[in-house]
């Protein structure tokens, strides 16, 4: 029974090295594989002799593991969808034939780089054909509220770069100077006119002309001025009057010192805004608040446009898209536009070793691994993604190498003991001879 038990623990021990070594050779020939995750082998002991008696050996047995948790060193590359995820967290994928079959929801496997570029549909996709996954965001550049415990809301990543887009203007800041001297006794009184570009709801370039006509007192400085808005889209119409003081006392003169509102949206002191009514819908105008110089001002004796800025856009083409660190997916346009389409979050989950590996250094969740959640990048415990990057393989070629002789030796030595096991017996056999 003892000769027997060490047979049997000599063939257990050469099936367990025989399982190492081939964990040894998958992690080796993968060393060279982006995102790869190494296989460890551990060996537990068999112990089923009892308590006195004759000791009967057990054996080994052993158990692998895929190390999910530990992740290989960052490098450059010159893509800029190449993405990686620096720290805890993956990316949500799914694989193209599930995308191109449209049956519903595709499966969301995961991955923790990958290097993407659009196919013939738009779809950002790597070459071994899987599709970044990501939450399509409203027409103005808004992300809705997703749920976070499931992959419901998450779609294919799909860039158009034919697309045509462009962004209405919804606030227009007016820093000018206007001329002092139009305001005291004696003087021209000459209206001051500017006109400022807007961009309506389809793109269309309007124009809201603004009239500066200044208040010619008897004697002295009025230091008034009547400013009348009206909105080209509305064939000129009258949008906004407002009559504009301004301060002449030495520490804050030339500032406004205040503004009655004779038409359109009331003006708000503190923040400098007004709102009136162009043609496409209510537009913000900051003029400056009171007692600042960041807006309106009447100083010496010059008209002059110092800063107008304007948000919107003219419609223009996509050229091109890229994702930020916190997952947001940009797109960019001949204009100088560029505007949010996507959010790819980061799924995390209790414990990594867990997951499933499945082709491609992809996962999918399991009963092990626990439930998962999708963050926005760098919140919670996860990290951030990281563009014109791949994440190297996890295996280290020196050690692999360093655990192959160890494991040939000991493979070496169980087959000693099934050698000195056979000759034992053998000698058991001549006995009766």
């Amino acid at each position: 029974m003892t000769m027997s038990s060490s047979l049997n623990a000599g063939v257990a021990g050469l099936s367990s090295n025989a399982t190492r070594l081939a964990a040894i050779s998958d992690n080796i020939a993968n060393s060279s594989t982006f995102g790869y995750r190494r296989v460890e082998t551990d060996f537990q002991s068999l112990v089923v002799s009892a308590n006195g008696g004759n000791y009967s050996a057990g054996g080994v047995r052993s158990t692998t593991q895929r190390l999910v948790d530990e992740g290989g060193s960052l490098v450059t590359t010159s893509n800029a969808n190449d993405l990686a995820v620096r720290g805890r967290g993956m990316l949500p994928v799914a694989s193209e034939s599930d995308v191109a079959a449209d049956n519903g929801k595709p499966q969301m496997m995961l991955t923790t780089t990958g290097s993407f570029r659009t196919d013939a549909d738009g779809f950002l996709r790597t070459d071994s054909g899987l599709v970044l996954l990501g939450w399509p965001a409203n027409p103005d550049g808004t992300i809705p509220q997703y749920p976070r415990d499931t992959s419901d809301g998450l779609e294919p990543v799909q860039i158009n770069v034919s697309q045509l887009t462009g962004e209405p203007t919804t606030k227009i800041d007016l820093g000018i100077n206007l001329p002092a001297t139009e305001t005291i006794a004696g003087g021209n009184g000459r209206d001051q006119q500017l006109s400022v570009e807007y961009f309506d709801n389809l793109g269309k370039s309007e124009n809201i002309l603004i009239d500066f006509d200044p208040t010619v007192p008897a004697t002295g400085a009025s230091n008034e001025w009547t400013m009348t808005l009206k909105d080209s889209a509305q064939g000129g119409a009258v949008i906004g009057e407002y009559t504009l003081t301004f301060d002449d006392v030495r520490a804050s003169g030339g500032t406004l010192k205040d503004v009655t509102t004779l038409s359109g949206g009331a003006y708000d002191p503190a923040s400098g805004n007004l709102i009136v009514n162009v043609q496409g819908g209510p537009m913000e105008i900051n003029i400056g608040a009171l007692g600042t110089s960041n807006g309106l001002t009447q100083l010496s004796d010059g008209f002059a446009p110092l800063a107008i800025s304007k948000d919107g856009s003219p419609v223009g083409n996509m050229t091109s898209a890229k994702v930020d660190d916190r997952g947001f997916v940009h797109a960019s346009f001949d204009t100088g536009a560029t505007r949010t389409i996507y959010q790819v979050p980061l799924v995390d989950l209790p414990n990594p070793n867990g997951l499933v590996a499945m082709d491609q250094q992809t996962y999918l969740p399991s009963t092990d691994s626990g439930s998962f959640f999708l963050w926005n990048a760098g919140d919670g415990p996860t990290g951030d993604v990281v563009a014109f990057a791949r994440e190297e393989s996890a295996t280290d070629v020196a050690s692999e190498l360093t655990e192959m002789i160890q494991t040939q030796r000991a493979y070496s030595s169980n087959a000693k003991v099934i050698q000195t096991v056979d000759q034992m017996l053998q000698e058991t056999t001549n006995i009766k001879r």
